[in-house]
């Protein structure tokens, strides 16, 4: 009889064949004890690049771990991690975006956290790395790459929620929470989907922490670079949460809008690129939060 896997790595992907290659290799270099067994689950959601030939030609190779594959038809990575997590076996579920590569000692990080404490869900710390010509990124303009950064220092710790990009369940979670909204997230409504889990999961009692040894390193693409897409980003971040939020416009939305463009002037008059780029997007976040609630949610 075969031996269930105790940890099971879903990862969505959708056109980056190459960055897809460089995950599953850091994922051929992890550090594991020999005790572990582990799988890897890839939920393909209707690429047209070669992510398909990619994954025909891993397949092939001798890997440590088990790799599947699978095909989500539904558009979005909800949808797809949705899938992933309906065929997965193992007890804990670990989530990663195809866009990153993990550190040698990241899975057996957030297996340890998961045997060692009550968390629910385990979040890992998310890193920029390096863009398509190997350069690291610049420290002094990090927000605009806008890439997700979650860094809460050196210690393990509890949280409110987590960040997508790098984080595990115990199964129990999913058996009481359920599964990803399949309107929110990237290919959906574009974001937000495990910000409504976080809430999901602490309404049902369960706890997050944040482990900083489960790193991953997030790769640095030119196409997200600057103010156009940040301004897009932020914008469909305020549509997602007003489909699970119901914040009061008169009493929270619009003041904190009003706000908001204050200190940005502010801060654009007192040169702090960082933080008026900062604040420029929550201002887009209220006005994709007022456009989803009346009716007007054309995305930027």
């Amino acid at each position: 009889m075969a031996t269930l896997p105790h940890i099971s790595v879903i990862v969505p992907t959708f056109n980056r064949g190459e960055s897809l290659q460089r995950l599953l290799a850091s994922l051929g270099s992890l550090e594991l004890p020999d005790l572990i067994d582990a799988e890897v689950i890839v939920v393909d959601n209707g690429s047209t690049d070669n992510t398909e030939k990619i994954l025909q030609q891993e397949k092939g190779r001798q890997n440590r771990f088990d790799l599947r594959v699978l095909k989500e038809e539904a558009k979005g990575k909800s949808s797809a991690l949705n899938r992933g997590i309906g065929r997965a076996q193992g007890e804990v579920l670990i989530l990663v975006d195809d866009d990153v590569v993990v550190h040698r000692e990241w899975m057996s990080s957030h297996w340890g956290c998961h045997r060692d404490r009550e968390f629910g869900a385990v979040q890992g710390r998310v890193l920029p790395g390096v863009d398509p010509h190997g350069r690291p990124a610049d420290q002094s303009r990090l927000r605009e790459y806008n890439i997700p950064i979650v860094d809460y220092g050196d210690q393990i710790r509890a949280i409110r929620g987590f960040t997508g990009t790098n984080v595990s369940f115990k199964r129990d979670v999913v058996r009481q929470v359920g599964l990803f909204n399949p309107r929110l997230g990237p290919g959906a409504l574009g974001f937000s989907e495990d910000t409504e889990y976080s809430m999901r999961m602490r309404r049902a009692g369960f706890k997050i922490g944040y482990n900083p040894a489960a790193v991953v390193y997030h790769e640095l693409n030119p196409e997200r670079y600057g103010r156009t897409y940040n301004r897009r980003v932020e914008y469909r971040k305020g549509v997602s949460r007003s489909i699970y939020r119901q914040d009061s416009i008169w009493f929270k939305v619009l003041p904190d809008l009003v706000a908001q463009c204050m200190r940005y002037g502010i801060y654009r008059l007192l040169g702090k690129t960082q933080k008026a780029y900062k604040t420029e997007g929550r201002i887009l976040k209220c006005w994709g939060y007022l456009s989803g609630k009346l009716g007007s949610s054309k995305l930027m």
